[in-house]
């Protein structure tokens, strides 16, 4: 695959006012991002995602590395290189308030050196896609915010340009609209042949849309891998049994010495049992002993994992994992 983004070593240190001690926001961390792709920056808050988007869209200045973009370090011709990205920042900063849903698209189209009298079947289609049509004369402020990301969105499709940067695009979104928000950009990813990046701390979006995800904390990164790669690494089989009769002391204390992290729940009439299961077949051992110990069982249902899991367990390294993607 070719790339479109080479971040190389990236480093950037903040100075606090006060006592002047350095804070390492990004520390000498390097990936590629593919052409067409759609790559999730995943990580808690204050974990370095928003510095490395500003760094990637010319916001910050690296104190260290390097990126290119479409062939153009970013250091030597910023300009040039920046004329590939368009970014949709936390806030919806890059829009103006005091004017109308279609000024802001013609404004930014002017930016850009486009004319309203050229861009404007190109307006009228972005209104459409993002069901702006009937707002297309309210002001800004006046948006929710659900509309808001939606035009921030839209004016960053203005510039044709092939990577789009988002920094926490459903950040306070309700349900609805953040599900809106994520097929536009699946949309936009596989229609407009557009390369995107998305920072985000929210796992659904990131599972949702992306193809890839890198995980980022403390500044580092601890995971860069697909999606699905993740799920299966982190992948437990977790079971809930139902039982129809309460265990004896002997048996559950035979059980979790079998099975170590089983949880056992009584209540008055019947209890149940949880276990976390690393290869299918255990699940035969457990059936064993129930079997043997004449221990009835009224249901069993499987607990799916999901990648809230499973980035809790990358950022709290209770399982080392770091696979550099291939470019």
């Amino acid at each position: 695959m070719e790339a479109i983004i080479e971040v190389k070593n990236l480093k950037k240190v903040y100075k606090k006012r006060k006592t002047k001690e350095s804070l390492i926001a990004v520390d000498d961390i390097s990936f590629s991002v593919n052409r067409g792709e759609i790559l999730g920056l995943l990580g808690p808050n204050g974990a370095g995602k928003s510095t490395m988007i500003k760094m990637i869209c010319g916001l910050l200045i690296p104190d260290d590395g390097s990126i290119i973009v479409n062939g153009i370090n970013t250091q030597k011709k910023r300009l040039d290189a920046l004329r590939h990205i368009s970014a949709v920042l936390e806030g919806n900063r890059n829009l103006y308030w005091r004017l109308s849903v279609k000024e802001n698209l013609e404004y930014f189209a002017g930016n850009r050196g486009l004319s309203s009298k050229d861009i404007a079947e190109q307006i009228e289609g972005l209104l459409t896609k993002f069901n702006l049509k009937d707002k297309e004369n309210e002001l800004v402020n006046r948006l929710s915010r659900g509309m808001q990301q939606k035009l921030a969105i839209a004016v960053a499709m203005l510039a044709d340009s092939e990577i789009i940067l988002l920094d926490e695009p459903t950040l306070g979104l309700d349900i609805e609209t953040s599900y809106e928000v994520r097929e536009l950009l699946k949309s936009i990813a596989k229609g407009y042949n557009r390369t995107i990046i998305i920072s985000s701390h929210d796992m659904d979006v990131i599972q949702a849309i992306c193809n890839r995800t890198i995980v980022i904390n403390y500044g580092k990164v601890v995971a860069n891998d697909n999606v699905e790669n993740l799920l299966r690494l982190f992948e437990v089989r977790s079971y809930k049994i139902q039982l129809g009769d309460h265990l004896t002391d002997r048996q559950y204390k035979m059980l979790v010495e079998k099975f170590p992290g089983l949880e056992y729940i009584p209540d008055s009439i019947q209890s149940t049992i949880e276990v976390d299961l690393n290869h299918s077949k255990e699940i035969y051992d457990l059936f064993d002993v129930l079997k043997l110990e004449h221990i009835p069982v009224e249901t069993i249902d499987r607990q799916t994992v999901n990648f809230e899991e499973i980035f809790m367990k990358i950022v709290k390294g209770e399982k080392e994992y770091a696979m550099v993607y291939p470019s």
